[in-house]
């Protein structure tokens, strides 16, 4: 038998580490999926199930804050950058959104355990066993090949600043190569979420076009009469852009408030662009808030009140790490 928080503890870290390197989404419907023959042993009325999903939903949000790839919002912030003559590296982002993913996701797995966690006793796992693994030969060589394009790509990732290569070029790699060796097919193709790709593609232009357009400057003219401190401003705009990301796309959020806030601040273009995106991954209060939350409630496990945890802590406690952090490096 395992213990539930030391199942607990690697159900987070999994989550976490894979939200990193693709979708959160993605990542939180595999991870669900695989627990929940566990979880319908342990009954909708469990703790211990209701912590599980919990911290699962939070360390795929604290995850897509650790990489430039991780979330939209920090693709949009790059992206706002870019168009500013401001370059984003991979380990750069890193340097930024992993601490502060791991601390954040820490703070939530000690409070987790606190409110559902209390009896440690150990319990069988062997439900999440799976029998239907497929370890022919051909299966066994395109792990392989998967995990060998993996590593070159975080790699290349990791070492933008020796080959000059940006995150966007090096991303080619695991689409060309994948669908070269068979890994993907067309119909995979076909399935990936192009909704996504182009929310990114359009919020980068509204943003442009907000810009362009001069909109961004009027409004930004009206908020800088208010005659706020550097500080007060990006307060407000963090705890803003939380507010926004709980009851819409956090993507959406991000593409007006970014730009609004580089029109504002021009001085602090660099800790503008990442304290909005990296704080739009705090928004756990609801579960419309994400999509990981939004999986994680269709289970039927949780109820609307049991979000609030998540969503206080990281709420409250996110924007103000964030800001602290950035300005800490900056």
């Amino acid at each position: 038998g395992t213990s539930p928080r030391k199942l607990l503890m690697g159900l987070m870290l999994t989550t976490m580490v894979a939200s990193m390197l693709m979708s959160n989404t993605a990542t939180t419907a595999m991870v669900v999926a695989s627990i929940t023959p566990f979880l319908n042993t342990l009954g909708k009325k469990s703790k211990v199930a209701k912590g599980l999903l919990i911290g699962v939903a939070v360390a795929a949000s604290t995850g897509g804050m650790a990489t430039i790839i991780g979330s939209p919002p920090n693709l949009i912030a790059a992206g706002a950058l870019e168009n500013a003559g401001i370059k984003m590296e991979f380990l750069d982002w890193m340097l930024y959104g992993l601490p502060v993913s791991l601390f954040l996701t820490a703070i939530c797995y000690f409070i987790l355990i606190k409110l559902y966690i209390k009896d440690n006793t150990p319990i069988s796992v062997s439900f999440l066993e799976s029998d239907t693994v497929e370890n022919t030969h051909e299966m066994k060589v395109k792990r392989k090949i998967v995990i060998v394009i993996a590593s070159v790509t975080i790699l290349m990732w990791l070492s933008g600043f020796f080959h000059g290569l940006s995150v966007a070029a090096v991303s080619a790699i695991p689409i060309v190569f994948l669908t070269l060796t068979g890994i993907l097919a067309g119909k995979d193709v076909q399935g990936l979420p192009w909704d996504t790709l182009l929310l990114v593609a359009g919020g980068l232009s509204l943003g442009v076009a907000l810009q362009n357009t001069g909109i961004l400057a009027y409004y930004a003219d009206k908020l800088a009469q208010l005659d706020l401190s550097t500080t007060a401003f990006l307060i407000i705009l963090a705890y803003l852009t939380m507010l926004l990301s709980n009851i819409m796309s956090h993507t959406a959020t991000s593409t007006v408030l970014i730009p609004l806030g580089l029109a504002i601040l021009t001085g602090l273009k660099t800790e503008t662009s990442l304290i909005i995106a990296l704080s739009s991954s705090t928004a756990l209060f609801l579960p419309v808030s994400t999509p990981p939350n939004a999986i994680i409630y269709s289970t039927g496990f949780l109820e609307q009140k049991d979000f609030r945890v998540g969503g206080i802590v990281l709420g409250l406690l996110g924007p103000l790490l964030i800001i602290l952090w950035v300005r800490f490096l900056t």
